[in-house]
């Protein structure tokens, strides 16, 4: 069993930025492919980052130039950086570790992006 745990999400002014972390309970990250995810108020749950075991990464439209996915497998850890945030970016945002027919989700964390 995989356990996801995100943090870093809080309330930021229109432009700020933020740095989402998730850590996994285990050194999964060589071989599962992570992937960030937000679902805001009312909305279905939407990919936003994605990163393969091998590194590849993927982003979604509204989150290509302005966030950054990245990974360190020592510590278990993926991040996602974003910036120069937006009122539409408030969601809840969820980490996903998939691997074949397995899939794990974080509890999430709130990011608010509010004047």
């Amino acid at each position: 069993q995989v356990q996801l745990v995100e943090s870093g999400g809080g309330l930021v002014q229109p432009g700020g930025s933020l740095r989402l972390s998730c850590v996994a309970s285990s050194t999964i990250l060589r071989f599962f492919d992570m992937g960030w995810y937000r679902q805001g108020p009312g909305k279905q749950r939407d990919p936003v980052a994605s990163i393969t075991a091998g590194g590849t990464r993927n982003y979604a439209d509204s989150a290509q130039g302005r966030f950054t996915i990245s990974k360190n497998s020592a510590q278990n850890t993926v991040y996602l950086q974003m910036n120069n945030l937006k009122p539409e970016d408030t969601a809840v945002y969820y980490c996903k570790a998939i691997r074949g027919g397995s899939e794990y989700w974080g509890q999430g964390t709130q990011v608010t992006v509010s004047s």
